[in-house]
């Protein structure tokens, strides 16, 4: 499976507009998402192991890769792609051990710093955020709306893939992938969306034109 990092939803149950997870993630794979990730950190473990078990039949069915959040033990019970680990989380390394060579390792990060540091852990892909003010996810204050300026000096910084996430929407995501991000992560721009699987129409389009931008730039400076 060749992971694309264009749009990579970020599944909440309780900002998905009265639907359940798995309904909104059966659009945004109609809509073409390119990644899943679930993320449910009000529900018990036994209800995240349910869930995780009913989107790994949606997300395997489509040729898409699926992440569980945080929780090493459920992506490994439900065998799910991988795991995006945060600041308290089991590191990297460990991650891996438990998972295989295989597993998709993702690392949440809002400096340069910390981008080197999980890239020299052995990450596969960052999430760089907030990017913008967020109310979907707890952020700590300096984690909040760290810009596109940052966005541009990870970009720099690290070899691996990143998305940018972090009030990220149709709007703004040509702005971030423009600025060097690979593709952009949500939640509510997907999940409270009246039609998630438009959205994430948009959401593509959008990367795409920011991809666009990225390129008519560099070609730019090599004239």
């Amino acid at each position: 499976m060749t992971t694309e990092f264009d749009t990579y939803l970020v599944t909440q149950r309780d900002l998905s507009a009265g639907r359940s997870t798995e309904e909104v993630v059966e659009a945004a794979l109609a809509g073409g998402i390119d990644v899943v990730q679930v993320r449910e950190k009000d529900h018990t473990a036994r209800e995240q192991l349910a869930t995780a078990e009913r989107l790994r039949d949606l997300t395997a069915a489509a040729d898409v890769p699926l992440i569980v959040n945080d929780r090493v033990d459920i992506a490994a019970a439900v065998d799910a792609d991988g795991v995006h680990l945060g600041d308290d989380d089991v590191p990297v390394d460990v991650a891996r051990d438990q998972l295989g060579a295989d597993a998709i390792v993702g690392r949440s990060v809002s400096t340069v710093e910390a981008a080197n540091a999980a890239e020299a852990a052995g990450a596969d892909y960052l999430g760089v955020g907030a990017v913008y003010a967020t109310s979907s996810k707890d952020v700590d204050e300096d984690e909040q709306a760290i810009g596109l300026a940052r966005i541009e000096a990870i970009a720099d910084a690290v070899d691996i893939p990143f998305v940018g996430i972090g009030g990220v929407t149709a709007d703004n995501a040509a702005d971030v992938v423009a600025a060097g991000a690979d593709g952009v992560a949500v939640i509510s721009a997907i999940t409270q969306a009246d039609d998630p699987e438009a959205a994430t129409r948009d959401l593509n389009e959008a990367v795409a034109e920011g991809k666009r931008r990225r390129d008519g730039a560099a070609m730019e400076g090599e004239a």
